[in-house]
């Protein structure tokens, strides 16, 4: 078996999974705060899952990790602002935990790669994975292999601008689609305290509240944005909605298709390419990053050469 790991922001979520690709156990930890703090709840998702499968850690074929925040090709993780990580060589600090090597990717790129495995693609497809959490972010599977580009910065579609007057970007630039199509964009958009904001914004933009009805169709619109920058600059088969606003299910998807559907009608070349039958979005509690984690790395499995 492998294992695979996502840390997020607030919660760990961890899988072992048999060589077919089924999830063979599946666990959830709060993820700690600060460098040690990760550590320790990456340690104990492994070791849980070891006690779960009846083995030892040594019994574990492989463990991947998905992090947010840039990663190198040796497993050091910087700014990674939600765990508290500043500059952390995560891979060698795990392995020298847990006396095995240990992989690390984005969170978004192992997303990617699970979500491809989970959903049964062809091998010869391409997928976009469009990451919708607290940011904007895709990952590229090419022919079944992760695409990071020259420097790892391919997907990052989120700091691609679209309002040159648009409110300034963490990145250091203005109007990116991130601002208008992300979790942060619905926060500072449209405050709540709503422990679920974006599932609050759909229901009051359905009762017809003014702002929100604004503040939704922005960010739909700018969803449908997203998928139309990938499929044109990609051309992927498939462009898969993933992240926390995925858990807007049919609601968002049926949205954004309605988005692509308008684009089409009024461009024959937008229409020649299908937009609107290429998107769809992840069936709930789908473990797509904790999967993907586990075939980090893995012959065949993993990226193009970087």
């Amino acid at each position: 078996m492998r294992v695979g790991i996502d840390i997020g922001g607030t919660k760990t979520d961890a899988v072992a999974i048999r060589d077919d690709g089924a999830v063979e156990h599946q666990l959830r930890l709060p993820t700690g705060f600060g460098h040690d703090a990760v550590l320790d709840t990456a340690v104990a998702a492994v070791t849980d899952l070891a006690a779960a499968a009846g083995t030892d850690i040594a019994g574990f074929e492989s463990i991947g990790i998905g992090v947010p925040g840039a990663v190198d090709a040796a497993g050091r993780v910087v700014h990674a602002v939600n765990l508290g990580i500043d500059d952390l060589p995560l891979g060698a600090a795990l392995a020298g935990r847990l006396g095995r090597p240990v992989r690390i990717d984005n969170d978004v790129n192992a997303a990617a790669l699970g979500a491809f495995r989970l959903l049964g693609r062809d091998p010869e497809h391409s997928m976009a994975y469009l990451n919708l959490g607290t940011g904007l972010a895709a990952g590229l599977v090419l022919r079944g292999r992760l695409w990071r580009g020259a420097r790892g910065a391919a997907g990052e579609v989120g700091h691609i601008p679209v309002d040159p007057a648009g409110p300034e970007c963490p990145c250091g630039q203005r109007g990116c689609l991130e601002m208008v199509a992300s979790g942060s964009a619905i926060a500072r958009q449209w405050p709540t305290d709503d422990p679920k904001p974006a599932r609050a914004l759909f229901a009051a933009a359905a009762a017809g509240e003014p702002l929100a009805v604004e503040v939704r169709s922005r960010l739909v619109e700018n969803v449908a944005a997203a998928v139309r920058l990938l499929v044109l600059t990609v051309d992927v088969d498939s462009v898969v909605i993933g992240g926390g606003l995925s858990s807007l299910g049919g609601e968002l998807l049926d949205d954004v298709v309605g988005v692509l559907r308008s684009w089409e009608g009024a461009s024959a070349f937008l229409a020649s390419v299908d937009l609107s039958s290429r998107v769809a979005v992840v069936p709930a509690g789908f473990p797509a990053a904790a999967v993907g984690a586990a075939l980090v790395g893995v012959a065949g499995e993993d990226s193009w050469p970087r």
